[in-house]
């Protein structure tokens, strides 16, 4: 498997993957919230930002990860490759390229921010609401230094 940086021809596939992701791990999340966050993450989340893809042995994406600056913005695997260690291999890729690492989770995603604790992320603040002020309270979080 091989990790590379995104191309815009791979956006479409990626969008397709974070649609069953986020169906398969948000339950908080309405269709409505979907269907409205979906265009925006294809047409302006991923052009916007340092996206590093996890491929499959014929090339089709197991994962992604979104990073801005130091920040990681998005971090979605395949639903149906949940487990398998590609979060992991995604994280230790984009740490090799920053000296600090920072997260925003979902509060309501209890298995996305445990993931981030058991790699070494701790919490250091809350917010009642999202990046749109929506009501799911973000748990911010930094990756403790080793």
């Amino acid at each position: 498997m091989n990790i590379r940086l995104r191309a815009a021809s791979d956006d479409h596939a990626l969008s397709v993957l974070w649609e069953r992701s986020v169906r398969a791990t948000h339950d908080f999340i309405s269709e409505d919230d979907i269907q409205l966050l979906l265009p925006h993450v294809r047409d302006a989340y991923l052009p916007s930002l340092e996206v590093w893809l996890y491929e499959n042995p014929d090339r089709s994406p197991a994962g992604f990860i979104a990073t801005g600056g130091d920040n990681v913005e998005m971090l979605f695997i395949a639903a149906d490759q949940r487990g398998q260690g590609i979060g992991r291999r995604l994280l230790d890729h984009v740490k090799s390229r920053h000296p600090t690492l920072s997260v925003d989770v979902n509060e309501q995603n209890p298995q996305a921010h445990g993931f981030y604790r058991y790699y070494g992320f701790v919490d250091v603040s809350r917010s009642e609401t999202d990046g749109q002020g929506r009501p799911f309270p973000w748990v911010h979080m930094v990756l403790k230094q080793s």
